[in-house]
C-alpha cells in the first residue's frame, strides 16, 4: 500500500483492515460494466424518452449519448489505468485538485450511484409486478408504488435493494460471479428480443423519424432528440462503475481500459438495435409506461416469449442495481479513507475484504429513496449528476497532462486536449437540455454537501 500512495497521489492506509481484495480480471470488469449499464436505461426510461421527447429518433438519441460517453470513456480509461484505486472520479479529483473539489465530486457521486440504484430498483419493481400479474398475483396499491405514484411505499423496490446489499456485504468475488451469470442471461434475452422483434417490425411507425416540434423546447424535433439523449444518458451510467473497481483488479493498468471501452462498445450496439425495434413495434406515444419492452412484446402476440422478456428485464435490472450499489460502496470507502466520512466506512471485513459498514449504510439509504420517490424524478437527477461527474473527469485529464506530464500513463487518451474538450462540451450540451427543476435539485444537493463539508468533512480531512 505504501507504493500505491506514491504512484497514485492518494494517501495509503497502514494495515490490512483497509485493503480491498484484488480478484477481478478484464472479463469480470466487462461483465460489471454490462451489468451496471444495461438496466433501467434500456428497460424503463426508453419508453419515457420516446413518448415525451424523441419519438422514433430514440435510436439517434442513443447514438448522441454514446458519442459523448466515448470521449468520457477514453478519459476514464487513462485515469483508471494511471490511478488504479477505489473511488473513481472522487479519487482522481483528490489526486489532482485537492480536498475541497474532491468532496464536491464525491458528494455528486452519491447522487449518481445511490440514486441510480434506487431508479433501477423502481424499474425492477414495475417489471416484477407485471410478471406477477400474469400469474394472477397483485400487491395492494399502497405497497406497489411511491407516494407520488399513488401508493405509500414501493415495497418490491425496497426488498430488492436490501437483498442485493446483503449479497455485496459478503464478498466482491461472490457478487462478481453472480453478476457474470446474470449478465450472460440478460444479453442473450436482449438479442432474442431484437431478433424476434425485427421479424414483426412495422416500418411505418418510424415515419416521421424526427417528429415535428410541439412548440416547446425538448418536445420532439431536434431539441427533443437532444433532450431524449440527456434522459437516456442514464443508460450509459454503468460503465463508470468499472473505474470504481480498478482498485480490485489483478492487473488494473491493462484490465481497466479494456473493461471501460469494451463494455461501452457492446452496450451502444445493443441500445441502438433495441431502440429501433421498440419504436418499430409500438407507436412511440404509447411507450410511456413502466415496462415498455414488455408492452412491445405483447404486440407480437407471443405470450410465453413475453414472460421470458419480462424475466430478462428483471435480470437486467438486478445486475444494474447490484453494480450501482457496489460502486457507491467503494466511493464511500475512498471518502472515509481520506477522512471525509467516519472511519467505520473504510474498514473491511477481515475475511471477505468487503466494506461492510459502507455497503450497509448505502443500502439502507437507497432502499428508502427507492421506496418513496417516483422514477421520473429519479432518472433526471441521476442523469445530471452523472454528466457533472463526467465533465470533471475530462477536466482532470487536462489538468494532470499539464501538471504531471511525465507521470507514467499505461493508457493514454488520444489527442487528449481534443478528446477531453469534446467530452466536456458534449456533457454540458446534454445538461443544458434537462429541465430547470432538475438543475434546482442538483443545486440543493450540492448546497447540502457544502454544509456537511463545512461542519464535518473539512476538519476531519485536515486531522487525518
Amino acid at each position: 500500500m505504501a507504493e500505491s500512495a506514491v504512484t497514485t497521489g492518494v494517501r495509503a492506509e497502514p494495515g490490512q483492515s483497509r485493503a480491498l481484495a484484488r480478484s477481478l480480471t478484464a472479463p469480470g470488469l466487462i461483465a460489471i460494466g454490462l451489468g451496471a449499464t444495461i438496466g433501467a436505461g434500456i428497460f424503463v426510461l426508453t419508453g419515457t424518452a420516446a413518448a415525451q421527447y424523441a419519438g422514433p429518433a430514440l435510436s439517434l438519441s442513443f447514438v448522441i449519448g454514446a458519442i459523448a460517453c466515448g470521449f468520457v470513456g477514453l478519459c476514464y480509461a487513462e485515469l483508471a489505468a494511471m490511478i488504479p484505486e477505489p473511488g473513481s472520479t472522487y479519487t482522481y479529483t483528490r489526486a489532482s485538485l485537492g480536498r475541497f473539489p474532491a468532496w464536491l465530486v464525491g458528494w455528486d457521486l452519491v447522487l449518481e450511484f445511490a440514486v441510480a440504484a434506487a431508479t433501477v430498483a423502481v424499474g425492477w419493481s414495475g417489471y416484477a409486478q407485471s410478471l406477477a400479474a400474469d400469474f394472477g398475483l397483485r400487491l395492494p396499491a399502497s405497497l406497489a408504488g411511491a407516494p407520488g405514484d399513488g401508493g405509500l411505499v414501493n415495497l418490491p423496490a425496497v426488498g430488492i435493494v436490501l437483498l442485493l446489499t446483503a449479497l455485496l456485504m459478503r464478498a466482491t468475488r461472490e457478487a462478481s460471479l453472480v453478476n457474470g451469470l446474470l449478465v450472460g442471461c440478460k444479453v442473450a434475452i436482449i438479442l432474442a428480443f431484437v431478433g424476434v422483434g425485427a421479424a414483426h417490425l412495422k416500418p411505418e411507425l418510424w415515419h416521421p423519424f424526427v417528429p415535428d416540434n410541439a412548440g416547446l423546447f425538448g418536445t420532439y424535433g431536434w431539441s427533443g432528440v437532444f433532450r431524449g439523449a440527456a434522459v437516456v444518458f442514464f443508460a450509459f451510467v454503468g460503465f463508470e462503475t468499472v473505474a470504481t473497481a480498478a482498485g480490485e483488479c489483478r492487473a488494473p493498468q491493462r484490465d481497466a481500459p479494456v473493461g471501460l471501452i469494451g463494455s461501452l462498445l457492446i452496450t451502444t450496439v445493443l441500445y441502438v438495435a433495441m431502440a429501433a425495434v421498440l419504436t418499430g413495434l409500438v407507436p412511440y406515444r404509447d411507450l410511456d409506461v413502466a415496462d415498455p419492452v414488455a408492452k412491445a412484446v405483447d404486440t407480437i402476440g407471443l405470450s410465453r416469449f413475453a414472460t421470458v422478456i419480462k424475466a430478462g428485464a428483471l435480470i437486467g435490472l438486478t445486475t444494474s442495481a447490484l453494480t450501482a450499489l457496489y460502486g457507491q460502496g467503494r466511493i464511500f470507502f475512498a471518502m472515509a479513507r481520506d477522512g471525509f466520512l467516519p472511519e467505520a466506512f473504510c474498514r473491511v471485513h477481515p475475511v471477505t475484504r468487503a466494506p461492510v459498514a459502507s455497503q450497509l449504510v448505502i443500502g439502507l439509504f437507497t432502499a428508502a429513496v427507492a421506496g418513496l420517490v417516483p422514477i421520473g424524478i429519479l432518472g433526471e437527477i441521476v442523469s445530471i449528476g452523472t454528466l457533472l461527474a463526467f465533465c470533471l473527469v475530462c477536466a482532470t485529464v487536462l489538468i494532470l497532462r499539464r501538471t504531471e506530464p511525465d507521470r507514467p500513463r499505461p493508457f493514454r487518451a488520444p489527442a487528449a486536449a481534443l478528446t477531453a474538450g469534446l467530452g466536456i462540451l458534449s456533457c454540458l450540451t446534454l445538461m443544458a437540455s434537462l429541465p430547470a427543476e432538475t438543475w434546482i435539485r442538483l443545486a440543493l444537493w450540492l448546497v447540502l454537501g457544502l454544509a456537511i463539508y463545512a461542519g464535518y468533512g473539512r476538519r476531519r480531512a485536515r486531522l487525518s
